[in-house]
């Protein structure tokens, strides 16, 4: 088969020319216009996860030889959740390659966060298939990048953070409310507010209302550790 002139852009994008088109085409085909004659991605993002996830894990053993397992973890759950890969989705514009059915196009699924991210691990699959690991492999180094040497910044989830910084003060867990919604339904932005039992809070806003969440934690921890300082 040949693919079409922007699945050849996205191919040289992430720099890897597919012997068996079929595969590309697949992984960036998702299920709400998929059928028995033309497959879609979810098969092939369960494979991509767990080749993302031992590239990965070699690459952070190869990075810090001295660092345990209690800090490789965090750093490996930061580089392989949905968020980073659809991160790296939007560098490579995938989004403007995915086949997706009617309704998932009008809902604006080419920004999903989800669906990008479940693409990406696809199209890593899809590699890994056409010409083995290691060009899987290749490819995922290359797209994540400085991410691996950088991870330690993002390695440490606010939520988990913040929370570890109230019960080692005697507190509750703090408290999540989503104070408000505004947008289209298919690009909306959820407002949080995140509070302590001390009556400290912090509010923030973002796509998605996890993301708000993680976003407010953060902003209410940096705040909460100056005032330590």
């Amino acid at each position: 088969m040949r693919l079409s002139a922007d699945l050849l852009a996205f191919q040289a994008r992430i720099g890897h020319e597919f012997r068996r088109p079929e595969l590309l085409l697949r992984a960036v085909t998702h299920a709400s216009i998929g059928s028995a004659t033309r497959p879609d991605n979810q098969r092939l993002e369960f494979l991509g996860d767990r080749v993302l996830g031992l590239t990965m894990a070699e690459a952070l053993l190869a990075a810090d030889k001295a660092a345990t397992e209690g800090q490789l973890a965090p750093r490996f759950n930061a580089l392989v959740r949905k968020e980073t890969c659809a991160e790296v989705a939007r560098e490579v514009a995938l989004g403007d390659v995915l086949k997706l059915g009617r309704s998932e196009m009008l809902s604006g699924g080419r920004r999903k966060e989800a669906l990008l991210g479940d693409a990406m691990e696809a199209v890593i699959a899809a590699v890994h298939l056409d010409a083995g690991f290691e060009a899987a492999r290749a490819l995922v180094l290359r797209l994540w990048g400085a991410r691996i040497g950088t991870v330690e910044a993002d390695a440490r989830d606010p939520k988990t953070a913040l929370q570890e910084w109230a019960q080692a003060r005697g507190m509750p867990p703090p408290a999540y409310a989503e104070t408000g919604r505004k947008g289209p339904d298919h690009q909306p932005v959820f407002t949080v507010l995140v509070s302590l039992a001390s009556g400290e809070a912090a509010e923030a806003a973002a796509g998605s209302k996890r993301a708000a969440e993680q976003a407010a934690a953060r902003a209410l921890l940096e705040r909460m550790e100056a005032g330590d300082g």
